[in-house]
């Protein structure tokens, strides 16, 4: 009788703790937003970013290696402008202020002025506006011509989870989406 006790004492304990465990499995389950490949980071106390690698990849001056540029998206807690965008390159490009980029959005082109940014490998877009233009955009590629001899660069982005991951940056920014 006291076997019997002992077994069905160790029983429920067991069930106990498999409940739970499973409960505590299923309450510790945060549903996180659907962002795709995008990275956001809340880290900094000063900016917001999400960014993303573009899906095909540009082979480097010397043509051994290649990489896929990075866009992100930024948001400043504090200052003007508080929206930016930029792309990242491990090539510098020659120009060295401003730059023309073919921008096409889901097959519609456009051509916008972008700054050049610290060594000519980084392409920077300030304001809301060029956000704005990707919120229900599925599709990016960004065009640009390295230097005067050295050809075209291009980056092809795979949006999904974008307008999730800017509502994440907003919220985290304290400001309304763009």
């Amino acid at each position: 009788m006291v076997r019997g006790l002992v077994v069905a004492a160790t029983l429920l304990l067991v069930a106990i703790g498999g409940s739970v465990l499973l409960a505590a499995a299923e309450g510790g389950a945060r549903t996180e937003p659907d962002l795709g490949n995008w990275r956001v980071d809340t880290g900094s106390d000063a900016q917001i970013t999400a960014s993303l690698h573009a899906i095909n990849k540009l082979i480097t001056g010397g043509g051994a290696l290649g990489y896929s540029p990075v866009l992100t998206l930024a948001c400043r807690r504090d200052g003007e402008p508080r929206w930016s965008e930029w792309l990242q390159l491990k090539d510098p490009v020659s120009a060295s202020r401003k730059i023309t980029i073919s921008v096409i959005v889901d097959g519609g082109k456009t051509d916008e002025s972008w700054s050049v940014g610290p060594r000519g490998r980084m392409l920077v877009r300030d304001g809301d506006d060029g956000i704005k233009r990707l919120v229900s955009a599925s599709r990016l590629t960004l065009s640009w011509r390295f230097g005067l001899l050295s050809g075209r660069g291009e980056a092809d982005f795979e949006l999904a989870g974008l307008s999730k991951a800017i509502g994440q940056i907003a919220a985290s920014c304290k400001t309304d989406p763009p």
